[in-house]
């Protein structure tokens, strides 16, 4: 164990959560990453395939930040509009309802948890 006069351990002190914050960052975006591809290839798997296009469609973007956790967007790139239409339902043109087919929020249920327990791993250090 190295010894460290005492004026200079308020440094190492910031050193050592400074590595340690960095780690974290980083962990913490590699696994949002894994996940938001998994949770992509997912919702390819489970949306509805009237045509094949709209399922297709789903696909991620990241919003990199400097010194913070990247933000990831998981969106629909071909048919954005019909995400809310197909999840919850909709009204017909000649009266009556299309009952929902929720396909986005299980998807979103499971990666929230997934992610939330490696992030917690990641922060006791595992």
């Amino acid at each position: 164990m190295a010894k460290i006069p005492l004026e200079q351990l308020g440094n190492e002190i910031a050193k050592i959560l400074s590595e340690y914050t960095e780690d974290v960052i980083e962990g913490i975006d590699k696994t949002g990453q894994k996940i938001a591809n998994e949770a992509v290839k997912e919702l390819k798997a489970k949306s509805p395939k009237k045509t094949g296009e709209y399922a297709k469609g789903w696909g991620k973007k990241t919003e990199k930040k400097v010194g913070d956790v990247d933000n990831i967007i998981i969106y629909n790139k071909t048919k954005p509009g019909l995400t809310h239409l197909l999840e919850h339902g909709h009204a017909k043109r000649g009266g009556g309802r299309v009952k929902g087919i929720p396909h986005i929020r299980p998807v979103e249920e499971k990666v929230i948890k997934e992610f939330s327990s490696k992030v917690e791993i990641i922060i006791k250090g595992g």
